[in-house]
């Protein structure tokens, strides 16, 4: 599934993207060990168990914003995108643990024409992720420079 070009979206278009993903302790460990995050939230059950109010590990919110915005790339910007500008207000507020099914909508919450760039233009998503019981665990406003259609 190909991606839109800047001029195939507008202010206000939701998209709900058809991807879900089960997150798995493979996932949540691999990562963390692959990145160098050693905390304990993360990899050490009987330290979540006996010390934090989660009771188990949390997955590594890095992690979780990865496939926030992964899910987002099929619908939004596979092969339209020239590049990721920046991530902006992410927030976690809900924790994601082993066996959570994530899905994620995204808004369309900003549009310009790039001045230095003709051909292309800034899109600003608001991406959200909701676990299987429709809690929200991650957001975030990512801006990306985006292709547009040959006229």
């Amino acid at each position: 599934m190909a991606g839109l070009f800047y001029d195939q979206f507008e202010v206000g278009q939701i998209f709900r993207h058809p991807i879900r993903r089960t997150v798995t302790e493979a996932d949540n460990v691999w990562f963390s060990a692959l990145t160098h995050n050693p905390a304990a939230l993360h990899l050490d059950e009987e330290y979540c168990r006996e010390h934090t109010e989660f009771g188990q590990r949390i997955v590594n919110s890095a992690f979780t914003l990865g496939l926030m915005v992964g899910i987002t790339v099929g619908d939004t910007t596979l092969g339209t995108t020239v590049a990721n500008l920046g991530w902006d207000e992410v927030r976690f507020p809900a924790p994601l643990f082993h066996g959570d099914t994530v899905r994620v909508e995204t808004e369309v919450l900003e549009m310009r024409e790039s001045k230095s760039r003709p051909g292309q233009g800034i899109v600003v998503f608001l991406h959200r992720a909701f676990n299987q019981q429709q809690a929200l665990v991650a957001h975030c406003k990512r801006s990306a420079l985006m292709l547009k259609q040959k006229s």
